[in-house]
């Protein structure tokens, strides 16, 4: 096989064009992926600027050799990913980071006499602004921040009822959004932040608008608390119970559930008294009254009918006693106080779609297995229903992300541009190979035409070529011809002569 410089040799000039032109397309669209990978990210580093500060910035930036780029029509700032700590350094130094986005606590350093207390209630909520916003700007993963505050205007007002409650506005910069987690914080620690600001009064928003807080589904305000959050969560959790149950014993693709729930999310408080079966003396009181004497009394009418006489025999006396025993008893009694937590279910109603590759024998078993692990009562109202279908046969394939495909598409971009690239190379190198020589040499074709011994003896003899190409000829015509037994022979006999001649052929050409 030949090497390739023997190929590049024979490369006509189309197919020096062609290569050239192949190889300067694979060079740029290599140049081009390339520039894309390379390409640097920005991030946010500060927003809300003002045109003056932004100069001073790119100054500092610009003295320190530090990349950025101006965004949000000049009123943003963003540096490379990868220098974002030495930017917040360079701008520290040269006293533009902090008055940068919103001053924090540093207005009071510098305190004007004679300022009414409308003044001093603007800038102390400038200052809790920008104060929280800083600290929301240290969070990892966040770019930026700025925080609006609605406080309640305690001179106005007298009686707190008739005050307005203070809410709060974060708006997040940045490219992506935050982590859950990471928004359930900031919502917090704003809240904590100013007095009297409740979760559910504070708004964070995305820099693309999205409403990251109050989130669907938190439980903390807003639409997390209201019944039918509550009612979504239940059933998203019993859904994914159950179907992860169905999915392990019947497989994949084989059931689908779906749960729809009743649930009570009003707080209730109960209280319960018992009393005890016996009951322990406490106090206890006795009272007695007793009278003697005779019969007959000097007392008159009235004395004897208001004291009753009782008679003895004939002697006529009597015997009074009167007794009265109070017992005050304690009863053993329990009052119970309890108080019942919101999120219990009132009503639930199940449905489960089989496949029809499920054996209709298992449907009991699976009826009694989602009854019991729903905890299905029939008493307050649960229902329960199974049914068989045919399930689509559609292929489940997961998508790749955004990032995911961008990098397979730079790949294949890159091995289908190599791949032309030494698809045109080797077809002309290999079309160059089996070409034809259009021109071959003098001497070649002299050798092959037939010539006249006497006449190559002459030529020879005088020491010097005849001269012309008619005289020279190749020396066979056909194997087993006369000349070309001749020539062998005088080639034969001398060598040298036949050397020569041919040399002087060759130098010729």
């Amino acid at each position: 096989m030949p090497n390739v410089a023997q190929l590049m040799s024979r490369l006509s000039t189309r197919g020096w064009i062609v290569a050239g032109a192949v190889t300067v397309t694979s060079v740029v669209v290599l140049y081009m992926l390339l520039q894309m990978v390379s390409a640097p990210s920005y991030t946010t580093l500060m927003t809300g600027l003002e045109p003056a500060q932004t100069g001073k910035m790119t100054a500092a930036l610009d003295q320190k050799g530090i990349s950025y780029e101006l965004q949000n029509n000049g009123t943003a700032l963003g540096v490379q990913s990868n220098q974002t700590a030495q930017a917040r350094i360079a701008l520290a130094g040269a006293g533009l980071l902090e008055n940068a986005d919103q001053p924090g606590f540093s207005l009071f350093n510098k305190t004007q006499l004679g300022e009414s207390s409308f003044q001093q209630q603007v800038t102390y909520q400038r200052a809790l602004q920008g104060q929280l916003a800083q600290t929301i700007d240290q969070i990892q993963g966040i770019s930026g921040a700025q925080v609006e505050l609605v406080l309640p205007d305690s001179q106005g007002q007298i009686f707190a009822e008739s005050q307005t409650p203070p809410s709060a506005a974060v708006l997040l910069a940045g490219s992506g959004a935050p982590e859950a987690a990471t928004v359930r914080g900031i919502a917090h620690m704003v809240a904590s932040s100013v007095p009297g600001l409740k979760v559910a009064a504070v708004t964070i928003t995305g820099s693309n608008g999205e409403l990251l807080w109050p989130a669907q589904g938190s439980g903390e305000g807003g639409e997390g608390s209201s019944k039918q959050a509550a009612d979504e969560r239940y059933d998203e959790q019993m859904d994914g119970t159950i179907g992860a149950m169905l999915a392990q014993t019947l497989g994949p693709n084989k059931a689908q559930v779906q749960v729809y729930a009743n649930i009570n999310d009003n707080q209730t408080t109960s209280e319960q008294l018992t009393y005890g079966k016996q009951g322990v003396p406490l106090t206890q009181s006795k009272n007695i009254e007793t009278l003697q004497g005779t019969g007959s009394g000097t007392g008159g009418a009235a004395a004897t009918a208001a004291i009753p006489t009782y008679t003895g025999g004939s002697s006529g006396k009597s015997n009074y006693k009167h007794e009265i025993t109070q017992t005050t008893n304690g009863v053993d009694k329990t009052v119970t106080h309890s108080i019942q937590a919101p999120g219990s279910v009132e009503t639930q109603h199940i449905s489960v779609l089989l496949d029809k590759s499920v054996p209709a024998s298992a449907l009991p078993a699976i009826r009694e297995a989602v009854t019991n692990a729903a905890g299905v009562e029939s008493k307050r109202g649960d229902t329960i229903s199974i049914s068989q279908v045919a399930f689509s046969k559609a292929a489940t394939s997961t998508p790749a992300s955004s990032s995911s495909m961008i990098g397979y598409a730079k790949d294949a971009l890159l091995g289908i541009a190599s791949i032309v690239f030494l698809l045109f190379t080797t077809r002309f190198l290999r079309k160059r190979e089996k070409a034809t020589i259009p021109h071959e040499p003098v001497w070649l074709n002299e050798l092959q035409m037939p010539v006249r011994l006497a006449e190559l003896q002459r030529d020879n003899g005088a020491g010097a070529p005849a001269g012309g190409v008619g005289t020279r000829a190749a020396l066979s015509s056909g194997d087993g011809s006369p000349v070309r037994r001749q020539v062998e022979e005088l080639a034969a006999a001398s060598p040298d002569m036949v050397a020569q001649q041919v040399r002087t052929w060759m130098k010729e050409d």
